[in-house]
């Protein structure tokens, strides 16, 4: 039987903390300890980033399924809502809220780390196609990522794969893969390296959406089907 939901929302409450604290954090100590060299930097928190993701997925995932992202959410509904599997639009929505205010809490978390204020509004302007493009790009290989992997029965894959592709997708998109509207709303509240102003964060919002979208039906495409054995992104039995 899959955990209770307060259990769930709790796993995404603190795992989508741990997660944001890991990205915000690390670009904090990036900036400072290799001042001038942005390469460097965004090497240092890309690297801490995907570690921590896989850690992260491993610790939650038999609770709740290490969602920590509404579109990964709203798309296990969705791609699940004629099955007795995965969320139903409700479970959704309560996820995507335990994920924005985890998002929120742990970029309080790595401010206070870092004797910062706890929060601080973003000057870090993102805007322009480039970056929506390299948004969507991003949200669409990642929901055809986790849905190949539970629809094919290799859920087990997950914590390496998820980790290896934001770290890939670091390097290879525009946007450096926010991917995730929890993690973008958090990233709005601090004024460090892995910032996003407020007024960028629609545009990126949006943008996931639309991956989103595109990323679901080219799992229909791929994966119309799970296979014997697969189970929905939730929690394990």
């Amino acid at each position: 039987m899959s955990a209770a939901l307060p259990r769930r929302l709790a796993a995404e409450f603190l795992g989508t903390a741990l997660l944001v604290t890991a990205v915000v954090g690390s670009g904090i100590a990036a900036a400072r300890l290799s001042p001038g060299d942005a390469g460097l930097q965004l090497l240092e928190n890309s690297v801490a980033t995907m570690l921590a993701l896989g850690v992260l997925i491993l610790i939650f995932g038999p609770v709740s399924g290490a969602h920590f992202n509404p579109v990964v959410s709203a798309a296990s509904w969705w791609l699940h809502r004629r099955g007795a599997d995965g969320l139903t639009a409700p479970e959704a929505g309560l996820y995507a809220l335990a994920q924005v205010s985890g998002a929120v809490a742990g970029t309080v978390l790595a401010n206070l780390m870092y004797a910062l204020a706890p929060i601080t509004r973003s000057t870090q302007v993102r805007t322009g196609a480039g970056l929506w493009l390299g948004e969507t790009a991003a949200t669409f290989g990642l929901i055809l990522l986790v849905f190949a992997l539970t629809r094919s029965g290799r859920g087990s894959l997950a914590p390496a794969a998820v980790g290896a592709y934001i770290g890939a997708a670091y390097w290879s998109t525009s946007s450096t893969s926010f991917a995730n509207p929890a993690v973008t709303i958090g990233r709005a509240f601090t004024d460090t390296f892995a910032g996003i102003a407020p007024g960028s964060v629609p545009g990126f919002v949006l943008a996931q959406l639309v991956g989103l979208v595109a990323g679901a039906a080219a799992v229909m495409l791929f994966y119309p089907k799970p296979t014997a054995g697969a189970t929905a992104l939730t929690a394990s039995p």
